[in-house]
């Protein structure tokens, strides 16, 4: 099918233990088509100074690539379907915490996308269903993902 790929760049900053675990976790991840973030632990994980909340962090990116899988798919559902979308925005939320084997682990994601159109709740609901099973994210992840139109 298709590859897809992103860089990962760290260094040890100066001064920092890094065997003492006082070393940032902030990196850039480089993806394949140019686009560059800066990115960091989770400081609901590792706290400042060792993490920037500023930067995104993985377990963001996991919520954000499953909402934006499940909009591009939505999208193309709604034009084929002859619904023109003006607008979505999505205010997905990602749960971490412990899966049934104990593991700490992102167990629930919901997404709320709220769309700019002209079609009946039904039409959104079939849409947004197959979006849903068409989403490769999703369709790769053990992580429960809800859709919740609003």
């Amino acid at each position: 099918m298709s590859k897809h790929e992103a860089e990962i760049l760290w260094t040890a900053g100066a001064g920092e233990d890094f065997l003492a675990g006082r070393y940032s976790r902030v990196h850039e991840i480089r993806f394949d088509g140019g686009a560059t973030v800066n990115a960091s632990a989770s400081p609901s994980v590792v706290r400042a100074p060792w993490s920037d909340a500023a930067a995104v962090d993985p377990e963001e990116m996991f919520v954000a690539s499953l909402s934006s899988c499940h909009m591009l798919w939505f999208l193309d559902f709604a034009r084929r379907a002859g619904v023109a979308v003006r607008a979505y925005h999505d205010r997905a939320e990602g749960t971490l915490g412990k899966d049934a084997a104990g593991a700490v682990a992102m167990t629930d994601v919901v997404l709320r996308p709220e769309v700019d159109c002209d079609a009946d709740p039904a039409t959104l609901a079939t849409l947004h269903e197959k979006a849903h099973h068409a989403c490769f994210i999703a369709n790769s992840v053990k992580t429960a993902v809800r859709v919740e139109p609003l």
